[in-house]
């Protein structure tokens, strides 16, 4: 029934919007303005169905929600819900620990099996760097040590991989952890998948880069 009033509504606004149209000579701007009138009418009609359907609605006198009444935008208790944030708090030495490993086994993954003379070098500065300047002092001092008991080890993939996770067996023995079994590494830490070796690091010479 609804549907058959609401088609009744729009049938009249075809002839009524392009008769008023058609007295204009030019004739893209009757076009536009024929445009416009029909979108009007069609706006105007829909909402009369609206209202009308909206009266023919039964009353409720009980309804289950109130969202007036439950809800009040200014309200500031709502407000406060809704603008409460957690609050920023420094990374515990756990979550900074698991971070750095995560980078450095990543970085390890992606280290090339023919590395260059500057990317042997920027590892070995890199290791040094993280010794002096972690932001966890104790953590800084331990591992200068492990470093001085395990030289940086860089001439390969392989040989990189597998230095670095002795190095953090080393560091977890001393926290009391399990140790990470190094032959399963590539399985654990594999290479980031990016397309047309994207994810490959910087000093590689231009033969392993491809078109």
């Amino acid at each position: 029934m609804k549907s058959s009033v609401l088609m009744r509504y729009l049938a009249e606004c075809p002839n009524w919007a392009f008769n008023m149209g058609s007295e204009n000579p030019n004739p893209f701007q009757a076009l536009f303005q024929t445009v416009e009138r029909f979108s009007n009418c069609v706006q105007t009609h829909l909402a009369n169905f609206t209202q009308q359907a909206h009266r023919s609605l039964p009353t409720k006198k009980n309804p289950l929600i109130s969202i007036s009444s439950s809800i009040n935008a200014d309200s500031p208790a709502t407000n406060t819900h809704f603008l409460v944030k957690k609050p920023a708090a420094p990374v515990t030495k756990e979550e900074l620990g698991r971070a750095t490993w995560t980078f450095l086994h990543t970085l390890a993954a992606q280290y090339p099996e023919n590395p260059t003379r500057q990317q042997k070098k920027d590892v070995k500065e890199l290791m040094s760097i993280l010794s002096r300047m972690y932001p966890c002092q104790e953590c800084a001092d331990h591992f200068k040590e492990v470093l001085r008991a395990n030289p940086v080890m860089a001439g390969s993939h392989d040989e990189f991989s597998q230095w670095l996770c002795h190095v953090h067996n080393v560091v977890n023995r001393s926290l009391g952890k399990l140790i990470f079994p190094c032959e399963r590494v590539d399985a654990r830490w594999g290479k980031l998948d990016c397309e047309q070796r994207g994810c490959d690091l910087q000093g590689a010479t231009s033969k392993h880069i491809e078109p």
